[in-house]
């Protein structure tokens, strides 16, 4: 009987339900305010900030992740546990954003946060890395694969920047982890030749 490679199909189907519990399990811990005005949403401007923050970063994470998959037909044992790797990362983001809620940004919460998002982009970098290598020039030509690498080294010093700054200023260390948002918005990179 021939060795036949597994598809990475499998493997997206079972990242996307992954995610999906990851949203659910944010979504719940969301709670109603006691009073029947307006006027008692104000004081859950952080966990709305923080849930909100939260859910675009898994919703660009999944779109990134949907994306790179479309390089790697084979589910290589490697790409399986750099899989895990990232999903374990994101698997803590649900915990982290209840925490920066509940204590209203204060700087441990925040420099967790952020460290969880450090630990998610290196094992983005390692996934992505694996994923590429089985990708063709003519899928994904070498200029477009540095602009990758280097997109993912910014943000994850932008992460470290925010986990280290966010002792001190945990409202700026959050807005730097909120900086990310705008370099992943979209996975689609220019084809750069040279």
């Amino acid at each position: 009987m021939p060795h036949q490679k597994t598809t990475s199909e499998r493997l997206a189907t079972f990242s996307d339900a992954v995610f999906a519990v990851i949203i659910t399990i944010m979504v719940l811990d969301l709670k109603p305010p006691a009073e029947p005005t307006l006027r008692a949403l104000l004081p859950l401007w952080p966990t709305a900030l923080s849930y909100a923050v939260s859910y675009l970063f898994i919703a660009i994470i999944w779109v990134n992740h949907h994306h790179l998959m479309r390089f790697a037909p084979h589910a290589t044992t490697r790409l399986i546990w750099w899989n895990f790797a990232h999903l374990f990362m994101i698997s803590l983001v649900p915990v982290t954003t209840m925490w920066i809620a509940a204590t209203r940004l204060a700087a441990a919460p925040v420099f967790v946060y952020a460290l969880v998002f450090v630990f998610i982009e290196i094992a983005y970098l390692a996934f992505e890395r694996t994923a590429l290598a089985q990708a063709t020039e003519r899928d994904f030509a070498p200029g477009q694969r540095r602009i990758a690498h280097i997109r993912s080294y910014l943000a994850l010093g932008l992460f470290c920047s925010a986990a280290v700054v966010s002792f001190w200023a945990p409202y700026v260390g959050f807005a730097l982890v909120c900086c990310v948002l705008l370099i992943y918005l979209s996975p689609r990179l220019p084809n750069l030749l040279t």
